[in-house]
Order: C-alpha cells, then sequence, then structure tokens
C-alpha cells in the first residue's frame, strides 16, 4: 500500500509540475523578454514571437479533444472561469485546458494503479479511489491557487495603500495613483500590481470608475480588497478625502492582521490538547509507571 501511494503522489507532482509550466508560460516569456529588451519595442516583440515557438495554442489544440468529453452547461463553465480569472488566468484557452486536465489526470491514475499492481488490493476499490482523486485533483490544485493568490494580495495590500496615500498626498489624483503604485509594486507584489493594472486599463477602455473598482473585487474575491473598494466608492460620491480614507483604512487592514495573528496563537493551546494526549501523554505514562509496574507485578506473581 505504502508502494502505491508513492506511486499516486508521484504521477500527481507529475502532471501538477506540467500544469504549472503550461499556465505560467506566458508570464515567463513577458517577464524574458522584459529583462532582454527592457526599452525597444519591435525588437522585445521579435523576441518574444522568437521565445513562443511552442505556442500556448498548440497545447490547446492537443488538449481539445479531451475537453470535449465532459458535458458542461454555460453556467458551470462560467463559474469555472470566474475562479480561472481568481487564480490569476484570465486565457479562455485555460478553461478547456482545466476539463482536460479533469479527464486526463483520472486516465493517469488509473494507468499507475494498473502499472504499480495497486488493482489486486481490491479492483474496483482502488479504480474508483484513483479515478475520483484524479477527477478531483484539478479542483483542489485550482482552490489552491485561489488561496494562495488571495494571501498574496491581502498581505501586499497595506503597502500598496501606504503608498497610494503618499501618492494623493503629493498632488497625484486617484487614477493616476494607482498607475503609479502599479508600477512600484511590480516586483514585490506583482499579483495586486496586475489588478491594479487592469483596472487603470479599464478605466482608459472608457468605463465609469465605480465599475472597474467593482470588478477588482469581483476578480480578486478579497474582503479586504471589497471594503476598499466600497471605501473609494463612497468617497467618490461624497467628495470625502481619499488621503486620510486610505490611511485610515491600511491602518484596520494591519490592525486585523495582528489580531488574527494572536486569535491563531491563542488556538494553539487548544489545538496542542490532542497531541498531548494521544500521543506525548502515553509515553510519559509509559517511561514513569512502567518500571513500577513491573516491579508491582513481579511482586504479586511472590505472593501467587
Amino acid at each position: 500500500m505504502g508502494l502505491v501511494l508513492v506511486a499516486f503522489l508521484a504521477a500527481f507532482l507529475l502532471i501538477a509540475s506540467v500544469g504549472l509550466l503550461l499556465f505560467y508560460r506566458e508570464a515567463m516569456l513577458q517577464r524574458l523578454a522584459t529583462v532582454l529588451a527592457p526599452d525597444t519595442g519591435a525588437p522585445k516583440n521579435r523576441l518574444l514571437r522568437f521565445l513562443q515557438t511552442p505556442s500556448f495554442s498548440s497545447v490547446e489544440s492537443v488538449m481539445t479533444p479531451f475537453q470535449k468529453v465532459l458535458p458542461r452547461s454555460p453556467e458551470e463553465v462560467s463559474v469555472v472561469q470566474k475562479r480561472m480569472i481568481r487564480a490569476g488566468y484570465r486565457n479562455d484557452s485555460n478553461v478547456n485546458i482545466f476539463y482536460a486536465c479533469k479527464v486526463l489526470v483520472p486516465l493517469w491514475a488509473a494507468i499507475v494503479v494498473t502499472a504499480t499492481g495497486a488493482y489486486q488490493y481490491g479492483v474496483f476499490f482502488m479504480y474508483a479511489l484513483a479515478i475520483s482523486l484524479g477527477f478531483l485533483a484539478p479542483d483542489f490544485w485550482l482552490s489552491n491557487r485561489i488561496k494562495a493568490r488571495q494571501l498574496d494580495i491581502r498581505l501586499a495590500l497595506p503597502q500598496a495603500l501606504d503608498l497610494m496615500v503618499i501618492c494623493v498626498e503629493a498632488g497625484l489624483s486617484v487614477d493616476q495613483a494607482v498607475v503609479r503604485v502599479a508600477d512600484e509594486i511590480r516586483l514585490t507584489a506583482p499579483k495586486l500590481s496586475d489588478e491594479l493594472s487592469l483596472v487603470n486599463l479599464e478605466q482608459r477602455a472608457g468605463r465609469p470608475r465605480a465599475d472597474c473598482w467593482r470588478n477588482l473585487a469581483e476578480r480578486t474575491d478579497v474582503p479586504s480588497v471589497r471594503s476598499l473598494v466600497s471605501i473609494l466608492i463612497q468617497a467618490d460620491q461624497f467628495g470625502t478625502s481619499v488621503s486620510k480614507t486610505l490611511r485610515v483604512h491600511s491602518e484596520t487592514l494591519r490592525t486585523q492582521r495582528r489580531q488574527q495573528a494572536e486569535e491563531q496563537a491563542a488556538k494553539t493551546t487548544v489545538k496542542l490538547v490532542f497531541p498531548l494526549v494521544f500521543f506525548i501523554f502515553p509515553s510519559i505514562f509509559l517511561v514513569a509507571l512502567g518500571p513500577s509496574m513491573i516491579i508491582m507485578l513481579e511482586g504479586f506473581k511472590k505472593f501467587l
């Protein structure tokens, strides 16, 4: 059984690494093109086209037959697309690759069960377990990516708000401050920088400012970002000071983070009860009472 678990974990890690390479290819190529040709226009485009020789569309064309196997409704596709956007994958082809993985991963898990001979422990049980875990593995991976991205955005938000306060107090408008902050935090917080850049692009495309900020809250689905959006919309509607509002919200976020850390620290005492009772106390009792129990048993044998 241990060999089966090791083989399944190895196959899952292999498939997950392939998925990471596929999804992060575009971002990697953009970064390479920016580093190698930062100031030129046409050479950068030529370099990007040169680096994209095995294009992402070819991967999608390979996985197209598999993604058509599962039936899906427009509502389900919309939900999956929202989850992909929250994970940072905005390309439409990523949805097709996701559905293809929900077909390929169970097949690969069944192949692993067959190759390792794990079906000898129970044919129906092992194949059903492998197929069900393989079918749910892309959902678990996507949920993990969403949580990791939301955590990065939540941790980087107070520093971005501080920079925005400085920009607004220096005389910039809110839109110009968003652009400047997105450029400044591109290396330290690339996920939040991408979201702020999208807000700027939507505003340049002609959307109202309130709608752009609401889209930011919908894309990230982070409570602190939602509260920030509501605060900015109210400040824009009622004409209150944006810099004071952002400063107060930044301090509030830091206070909430401190309180969450204190809450987690307070929970450790309760969480330590179960390891103490089931693992540490038995060993202590064995060491402390073991010799005395042996002596008592030997004494009882003399009387018997």
